[in-house]
């Protein structure tokens, strides 16, 4: 976990990040590098950062219901750029919808009330499982 960077991210016009800087904070404290991209950003700007940043997971953050369109976009623009980043999403996600996000790409989903220990080990078990398929 060393060095692992992730980056958090408020995709679309959600302006609640409360939960994302609570999120920032426990992958801090789990020893991980956090960049947080802050609100308001598109899926293209959330795949650029990613990059520019060589960030091993992309954790969004998503309470408005554009889930379904926004997360997949993000997997797109990253494979646009010929990266292959996990993406964790967390936030309002009903249930019916978790396998759909998971067979556009997305590696994990967490919903409310996920604790710190399951964000912390969604996010090293998306890195180690990216790091198994990519060598």
């Amino acid at each position: 976990m060393a060095g692992e960077r992730i980056l958090v991210a408020k995709v679309g016009l959600d302006g609640h990040d409360r939960g994302v800087k609570i999120v920032a904070r426990i992958l801090r404290d789990a020893g991980y590098e956090v960049i947080y991209t802050g609100l308001f950003q598109t899926p293209d700007t959330v795949a650029a950062a990613a990059v520019d940043e060589d960030v091993d997971a992309i954790g969004l953050s998503m309470l408005s219901g554009a889930h379904m369109t926004l997360a997949p976009l993000v997997v797109d623009k990253l494979r646009e750029r010929g990266v292959d980043i996990p993406v964790i999403v967390g936030g309002i996600v009903p249930n019916h919808d978790v396998d759909e996000l998971l067979a556009t790409g997305v590696a994990k989903v967490l919903t409310p009330g996920a604790s710190a220990d399951e964000v912390v080990a969604a996010v090293r078990d998306a890195i180690e499982a990216s790091a198994t398929t990519a060598g």
